[in-house]
């Protein structure tokens, strides 16, 4: 079962999970007869949050320049590999989300809490944002305010929030240096090590562990490869092996 299948119905994970995100939940169950979340073959419930999480936060996403491209709906469907048959599912969640009066903060909020022990997962959630912002090729200023917020909420510094932005802008117009989350007066031991800790703390492998779900995988095999590209650049710069 894919994780687009598991997000309907769900009452009783809604009322457990609790907040803004289990009243969507809730809202779910009482428009679809579906499985319950939790457990259903192999489908965890953070599995599950996260997919919710990134849904609801894209729709309130799109309501900051009131405006949701074709460009936006085909990069999500593609890049989520979304089956046509569940697509009613997803457009569900993000209709409720749309719809819903409250903003886009206590959302982040109970998705900082819930996974306050995994950042690599909050940031891969940033990231998947970020992804959906430029699929019309352009990220437009209400969006990238939207997005340092939310990076805000979920605990990341100014700093940090230069380096994801960094990495999701690719690795053509932005500094290598800022991938990394280093300054270019780093040492090559600091470089080195900001570099390994990043392909450690963002491999899919590690993340799926983490509750990924596999459907976002491309999205952290992508930023993989941005990380690399701006470490082969770092590396030819100052002649490193």
């Amino acid at each position: 079962m894919s994780i687009w299948s598991a997000i309907i119905g769900g009452a009783a994970g809604g009322a457990i999970l609790g907040g803004p995100i289990g009243a969507i939940i809730g809202a779910m169950a009482g428009h679809f007869i579906g499985k319950r979340i939790g457990g259903s073959e192999g489908i965890a419930t953070d599995q599950v949050t996260f997919t919710i999480g990134v849904i609801v936060l894209s729709a309130k996403m799109a309501k900051v320049d009131g405006h949701v491209s074709r460009e936006e709906v085909e990069a999500f469907k593609q890049a989520f590999r979304v089956p046509e048959g569940e697509m009613k599912n997803v457009a569900h969640v993000f209709n409720l989300a749309r719809q819903d009066a409250t903003g886009f903060e206590p959302y982040a909020r109970q998705l900082a809490k819930l996974f306050h022990d995994k950042p690599a997962m909050l940031e891969e959630l940033l990231c998947i944002l970020f992804h959906i912002a430029r699929a019309d090729n352009v990220v437009h200023p209400a969006e990238l305010n939207f997005l340092e917020k939310v990076a805000s909420i979920f605990g990341f510094s100014t700093s940090e929030f230069d380096r994801i932005r960094a990495e999701n802008l690719g690795s053509d117009s932005s500094d290598p240096y800022t991938i990394l989350g280093v300054t270019r007066e780093a040492t090559v031991k600091e470089i080195k090590l900001a570099y390994r800790k990043l392909i450690k703390e963002h491999h899919p492998d590690i993340l799926a562990s983490q509750g990924l779900p596999q459907e976002f995988i491309e999205v952290a095999n992508a930023k993989l490869s941005v990380i690399n590209v701006a470490y082969d650049q770092i590396e030819k710069e100052r002649g490193m092996k």
